[in-house]
C-alpha cells in the first residue's frame, strides 16, 4: 500500500518586537488563542489574506481569528518551510 507524503509543518520564528509582544502576554486565554493561531499558520502559511503592498519586502500576511480574538501579521519564506511573526495582537 502506497505511503500518502504528508506536508511537513513550517517552522514559526518570532521578529524582536513579536517576541518583545509575546513576553508581555500574561492572560492564559491569550497565550492559549495565540497558540491555536500559530498552530493553524504553521498547517497552512496560506491561512491569512494578504496585505496590500509593495514587491520590495516581503509580502506580509494577516491571520485574525475574531473568536480568539487574536491578530497575527507574518510573511512565509519561499518554499513555505518557514513562518516569520511580525506582530501579534491578543
Amino acid at each position: 500500500m502506497p505511503r500518502q507524503h504528508r506536508r511537513r509543518r513550517a517552522r514559526i520564528t518570532f521578529s524582536d518586537s513579536a517576541a518583545k509582544q509575546m513576553e508581555n502576554l500574561t492572560s492564559e486565554a491569550d497565550i492559549h488563542a495565540l497558540d491555536r493561531a500559530l498552530v493553524v499558520i504553521s498547517v497552512d502559511p496560506d491561512a491569512g489574506e494578504p496585505l496590500p503592498g509593495t514587491a520590495a519586502g516581503p509580502r506580509l500576511r494577516q491571520y485574525a481569528d475574531e473568536v480568539e480574538r487574536v491578530r497575527i501579521l507574518y510573511w512565509v519564506t519561499a518554499l513555505k518551510t518557514v513562518v516569520v511573526v511580525a506582530f501579534i495582537e491578543a
